[in-house]
């Protein structure tokens, strides 16, 4: 946990989940400083915080009773943590995802820029509806992730937009509303599955937005059959997993889990479109993997890990899915994953259970297999 000057006071902010690192990342950036310099004096009015990943902002704005919208459970998890760890009531935030309409006529709308300009568009169209010519728009981010499109973005969809000089390689964004004219996009973007014939609906956020993306297309020609009980698509994304498990498994249950809204709601939509006799054999959940969760309830789990979290390339996201794996699956229930062959997460299968077994390799991906059993001891 480190220590920040934010608006005026001192935090101390840890980022989630906790990790041993030596060097754990911080919770906060420049791109946080800068756009709280120039909140000043009273907000006579809602205040609107979007994509605070680990609540910085929300710490040093949370006397003004803001509103949190993110797409990401783990950032409303985080930020809450930062609000306890810093003694600040969090009762008065409200918590929302990122389908949730905002709240009409903010005084302040202020943004941390978003890595995909889809997200960020889906959030502009969400101001466009609610706020005023007096309505105050701050958005903050990485100069490097700050481009002409992503001012042409705030331009076409909100008003005439302004940008700051650099400070500590972050910039800031201001905008005025003034409604331009604008053709909102289809909330979802929809792909062709061809060996499949199913036609797969992306939310904004939802990785690989635009086509299967290679590592899911591999993973496919690898999944269990024929399987009983219950199957979870760990980590479901559009749920592209779960759509070829219902239908590999006619006999199965299958749960949709991700930490993100859109992806879960991407999940729901594709199942109703293409396999609407199977709604009843699904489950979908909004979740920090397999946290909360009964013990030895699964049959198998499956997932695609992924290494990222936010900028930061990690591999903490696999450790906590592979040991909530092994603590919810039923004893001789399966993990199955694919990785990028670098990751070596053959190593980190066979530490968790035990054992691991390689399905299925090329040049990019492997396909491994682990199996709960009892420990020997």
């Amino acid at each position: 946990m480190s220590q920040v000057e934010l608006a005026g006071r001192v935090f101390a902010l840890e980022r989630f989940p906790v990790t041993d690192d030596v060097n754990p990342l911080q919770a906060w950036d420049a791109a946080d400083e800068y756009l709280l310099q120039q909140v000043n004096g009273d907000i006579d009015g809602p205040l609107v915080i979007l994509n605070d990943n680990f609540g910085a902002l929300t710490c040093a704005l949370a006397e003004h009773n803001p509103v949190f919208a993110s797409d990401s459970l783990l950032a409303q998890i985080a930020t809450e943590r930062n609000l306890q760890n810093n003694g600040i009531d969090g009762s008065a935030i409200t918590f929302q995802g990122s389908l949730t309409a905002l709240p009409e006529k903010p005084a302040l709308v202020v943004i941390k820029v978003p890595k995909q300009l889809a997200l960020l568009a889906h959030q502009l169209e969400q101001i466009r509806q609610v706020a005023t010519p007096q309505t105050r728009i701050i958005a903050a981010g990485k100069t490097k992730e700050i481009h002409n499109s992503t001012l042409a973005l705030f331009e076409r969809i909100l008003g005439p937009t302004t940008t700051s000089l650099a400070w500590k390689k972050a910039r800031l964004i201001h905008c005025t509303f003034t409604a331009p004219a604008y053709q909102p996009a289809s909330q979802t973007e929809q792909w062709a599955v061809p060996e499949t014939g199913w036609t797969i609906h992306n939310h904004a956020n939802v990785f690989s937005r635009s086509s299967l993306d290679i590592g899911a297309r591999f993973f496919m020609q690898h999944l269990p059959e024929n399987l009983e009980g219950s199957l979870v698509d760990l980590g479901c994304g559009n749920g592209v997993i779960g759509l070829s498990l219902l239908h590999k498994n006619p006999q199965a249950q299958v749960t949709f889990i991700d930490e993100s809204s859109m992806a879960v709601a991407s999940s729901r939509i594709n199942v109703q479109e293409n396999l609407p006799g199977d709604m009843e054999r699904s489950v979908y959940l909004v979740n920090n993997s397999l946290a909360g969760l009964e013990a030895n309830q699964f049959d198998a789990v499956l997932c695609n890990p992924p290494f990222h979290q936010q900028n930061a390339i990690t591999d903490n996201i696999a450790w906590q899915m592979f040991n909530d794996a092994r603590r919810c699956l039923k004893y001789g229930g399966e993990l199955r994953i694919v990785g990028n062959r670098h990751l070596d997460y053959y190593v980190k299968l066979k530490r968790v259970f035990g054992n691991c077994t390689t399905l299925a390799t090329n040049k990019k991906f492997v396909v491994l297999r682990a199996v709960k059993t009892r420990k020997q001891y």
